[in-house]
Formats: structure tokens, sequence, C-alpha cells
């Protein structure tokens, strides 16, 4: 896959739960991306009909279009609640349906909710998914605490915070296509200097 221009940055959210803490974070990591210069999509897994996965039923329900969201993106967000220490079973399963054909040599962001204060160990899960599916995750991950405290119906209370997702949407876009970024950095290394 070669970046497009625009870079096409897409958000998996993995909450299914109508007033989502994690939608509304999503959003404001896409506002950012779009403002960015990104083409935009949330992705949201609620309007997508995915039984859980078989692996002898690989086209089950709406896995082609998930699929062929995914696979056309320059960089994807994956966004979850913290459930019990990990990222949700929509999230879980959406991701078995997916693979390295979707995700190999692709820009990932990570971003984690949780009602308590210490969200980091679905993060932690996601980047090691990420990492055997072969994806470039952003060093950058974001961790939002006391959820119900900081994300209000509409967007971000915390400015910390919300400074923080803006820059995950940012770095997705600065990052997307980084498949290219070898032969970017020989270019680069080949041109002409003023010093020349």
């Amino acid at each position: 896959m070669h970046r497009r221009d625009p870079p096409r940055v897409v958000a998996v959210c993995g909450s299914l739960r109508d007033a989502s803490k994690t939608r509304v974070a999503l959003g404001v990591a896409l506002d950012a991306a779009d403002d960015a210069g990104a083409d935009t999509e949330l992705l949201d897994l609620r309007e997508y009909d995915l039984p859980v996965f078989d692996p002898d039923e690989r086209e089950a329900g709406d896995a082609p279009a998930l699929l062929a969201a995914v696979d056309a993106a320059d960089a994807v967000l994956l966004g979850t609640p913290n459930y019990h220490g990990s990222y949700s079973a929509p999230l879980k399963n959406a991701l078995d349906y997916l693979g390295r054909d979707e995700f190999e040599e692709t820009t990932v962001g990570l971003l984690e909710v949780a009602g308590g204060d210490f969200p980091r160990s679905a993060l932690m899960h996601l980047r090691t998914v990420s990492r055997t599916l072969n994806a470039w995750t952003l060093p950058l991950e974001v961790g939002i605490p006391a959820a119900y405290d900081t994300v209000g119906d509409d967007g971000i209370e915390d400015p910390d915070v919300e400074a923080r997702v803006r820059k995950l949407g940012r770095q997705l876009v600065e990052y997307a296509g980084v498949e290219r970024y070898p032969e970017r950095a020989v270019a680069q290394e080949c041109a002409p200097t003023d010093d020349d």
C-alpha cells in the first residue's frame, strides 16, 4: 500500500455502548487528524454484523466490508474501553477477522478509556497484537483515566488529556504510510543540499 494524498485515517471503536466515552475520544483524535489534512472515518463496530469469529467462515456477516475499510487505510487508530484489565470482546472479535494483509506496515495508534485510575494494560495487549500483525505502532499511546469525569458527551473535558489525544490524531497523519519511509530517507540523503 502506498500513502494516498490526503492520507486516509480510520478509527475502530471497540465499545458498543450508546453513550461511549471511547467513541467520543476517538472523535477528538479523528478531528485532529482531519485538521492535519487526512481523510477520516470512524468504524463503529455497533454498525457491523460480526458473528463470533470462526476460521472456517472468514467472510461471515460484514467482515468483508470491515476488511476493505481497514485495508484502504494509511493509518488505523484502535480504541477500546478497559474491560477487566484488557481490551473489549468486540474489538478482539474484529481483530480476529483482520490480519497481516490489512495491518502489515500500517501505522497504528492506540487509545484506551478506563473508568478507573490506571489505564495501561489494554494498551500493552493491543501493542502486542499490532506487533504480531506486523503493524508499525506509534510510540505515543493514550490512556484516559477516570473517563466519567474526563470525557463528556461532546468532547474531552480535561485539557491535558484532550491535547494528548489530539497529538495522537496528528501523529497518525504525520506517520501514515510508514512503509515508504526507507525510500523517503534514501531520497533525502541523496537530495542536494545548500552545501553542495
